[in-house]
């Protein structure tokens, strides 16, 4: 009998955590889920409670080449009709994945599902609600307003766009999002929150901005043909923060993200757009009105 959803978990030395990602998958109480966790050969203590839990979920683990390749692997070991993705330090909030079948139920004709969620701190406490909108594909370019445990799809969307690009190390979730809004695929937000994403230093989105920034530009210039003008300036605070910047040094970092961001536009656009011109003539506009009144 196929189950009802599958939920895929990539993991590589993750043992800190992984054991309250699995609990909060059992915890959900859905007869017959199928829960995937592809382990990329860890040597900490992740195989040990993989095999405690293993009367709840099937495992293997071997090297691979990354989140995407383990995630991708998962999708070819499970035939659900539902499928989410949770990675090895995340986790579902109680009631998650009843919602999200009933809402798939009661939407025969919606592909991808996402619903809200926090971001949580190492210890599982909540840092803030992230940010999270109601469906618009041209305001997923600006900004990615899907929070990836909190995506479910159906395995029909695998079946017509494929699976992830293994290729990518630090955006394969969105440009997944963007792959399937641009092919036709229909989404729908369910306002409940289902996840918690956890950040700690160690994470990569937070342990290489810089390197995780460009390769979200990358992508989205090869996808939608330019990076839009919110990711080049995006890239260009995050090299100034690197440098130990911030706001605060004003007006250097004004200058700073200025020049960042014509930089940047160069690099990915080959050239300068109206709309940024426009738009880094008004951060300077603003910059002189604080200064007059100061």
């Amino acid at each position: 009998m196929t189950a009802p959803i599958a939920v895929i978990t990539p993991s590589l030395a993750q043992g800190r955590f992984i054991e309250r990602t699995l609990e909060s998958v059992r915890g959900q109480g859905i007869a017959g889920l199928d829960h995937v966790v592809v382990d990329g050969g860890s040597t900490d203590e992740t195989v040990a409670i993989l095999g405690r839990h293993q009367d709840h979920l099937r495992f293997v683990s071997e090297p691979d080449r990354g989140q995407a390749d383990a995630v991708n692997k998962g999708l070819a070991m499970t035939a659900a009709p539902v499928i989410g993705w949770l990675n090895s330090d995340d986790i579902y909030y109680p009631g998650a994945l009843a919602a999200v079948l009933e809402a798939f139920e009661r939407h025969p004709g919606i592909d991808v599902m996402y619903g809200n969620a926090d971001h949580i701190d190492g210890q599982g406490r909540v840092l803030e609600p992230y940010y999270t909108e109601a469906w618009d594909l041209g305001r997923l370019a600006e900004v990615c307003f899907l929070c990836q445990p909190a995506v479910f799809f159906r395995r029909r969307v695998v079946d017509r766009f494929g699976a992830l690009d293994a290729g990518l190390q630090y955006c394969m979730d969105y440009e997944y999002w963007l792959r399937l809004g641009h092919g036709g695929a229909r989404f729908l937000h369910l306002p409940q929150t289902l996840a918690g994403s956890r950040l700690y230093p160690e994470t990569k989105t937070l342990g290489a901005r810089v390197k995780v920034h460009t390769e979200i530009n990358t992508m989205l210039k090869r996808r939608l043909g330019r990076v839009p003008d919110r990711w080049l300036s995006n890239y260009a605070h995050v090299r100034l923060t690197e440098r130990g910047l911030s706001p605060d040094h004003q007006p250097r970092f004004l200058y700073g993200l200025i020049a960042g961001t014509l930089g940047a536009s160069l690099r990915w656009n080959h050239g300068i757009s109206g709309s940024l011109l426009r738009r880094l003539a008004g951060w300077l506009r603003g910059a002189v009105r604080r200064s007059l009144r100061g």
